[in-house]
């Protein structure tokens, strides 16, 4: 089963030659790119989940290296990581916000039974699960942690 975000991307593709946004179509092609390495190397074709999951993982590599560029003063860097980040996050689910992380959190570690920082691990898989791409799975960890602690 082919993945809908990957084939919106390579129209996406399309429209940017045609309209000739430069900026644009490298981005995508990058993110294209990295979906056709890891289908090349793990010899599978991406479904939904597992382009959703590339795509968290690009956005938090862009978002270590925007911190970066920030603290060395590289605006021009940082400007093109963001649009970076800005770009991706048009193929991701929209995340959850806090009250709704919260919940789900609570949720996950009434229905595991778990009483302690030892079953932190089952909690945030749980959380994978159910969140499908929507979890910042940072600010996720820091909940369990407190709620666990």
């Amino acid at each position: 089963m082919t993945s809908a975000i990957k084939m919106k991307i390579a129209d996406d593709i399309k429209t940017a030659m045609r309209s000739r946004d430069k900026r644009r179509l490298a981005v995508l092609r990058l993110v294209s790119s990295e979906f056709k390495r890891v289908e090349i190397d793990e010899r599978v074709e991406l479904d939904d989940v597992r382009v959703i999951d590339l795509l968290n993982k690009m956005t938090k590599q862009r978002r270590d290296s925007l911190s970066q560029y920030i603290k060395a003063g590289r605006e021009d860097l940082a400007d093109q990581e963001q649009f970076e980040i800005e770009l991706i996050a048009e193929f991701t689910p929209q995340q959850l916000d806090q009250a709704q992380l919260l919940k789900l959190v609570e949720e996950s570690i009434l229905d595991i039974g778990a009483a302690s920082m030892a079953d932190m691990g089952k909690v945030m898989k749980e959380l994978k699960n159910r969140g499908q791409g929507r979890v910042d799975m940072s600010v996720a960890g820091e909940l369990v942690r407190s709620k666990l602690s």
